[in-house]
């Protein structure tokens, strides 16, 4: 874990600073700073866009019944897209574009899938009805108790609550 946030926190950041200063000697500073604007502003602008048809197409499987794990994986990815396109630079501008891409996101998806197990739970209920015993059917032991409720009989009791 301390490698992974050593990456995030240290090594991207020095790597991003590198990137805009040798951008910035070839083109200049300023036309480096709108190049990362335009990009952060187009990038959330295509992110929101994608994320909505991602919502709609998730509420659709949801309303058909249908498990939504392609679109959930969908949705965080574009977030992860968000996230790397507003933070400033070329490099992270650039995974962030990649995730942009339907074709490298559904290959994202796919892959992540197999490395998840998804259980559903049918949309189908179930139903139990029970008996209970009359006044004369008293049970004397655990034991025959267990054995009228497996046989469909439920006992009949007062609860008290004593908090």
């Amino acid at each position: 874990m301390f490698r992974i946030l050593f990456l995030l926190f240290v090594v991207i950041p020095i790597i991003e600073i590198a990137v805009l200063m040798q951008v910035g000697s070839l083109i200049g500073a300023w036309p480096t700073v709108a190049i990362v604007v335009i990009t952060a502003w187009l990038g959330a602008k295509n992110v929101k866009a994608q994320g909505i048809a991602t919502v709609q197409n998730l509420q659709t499987k949801m309303a058909q019944g249908e498990a939504p794990s392609e679109e959930i994986v969908a949705g965080l990815l574009l977030l992860v897209a968000g996230v790397l396109l507003v933070t400033p630079g070329f490099v992270t501008d650039a995974f962030g574009l990649s995730l942009l891409v339907p074709q490298v996101r559904l290959a994202l998806v796919k892959s992540v899938q197999q490395h998840l197990s998804v259980q559903t739970v049918g949309a189908s209920g179930f139903s139990y009805s029970a008996q209970s015993f009359s006044q004369e059917e008293h049970v004397d032991s655990y034991e025959e108790a267990k054995h009228h409720v497996h046989q469909g009989k439920t006992i009949d009791g007062e609860f008290e609550r004593k908090d």
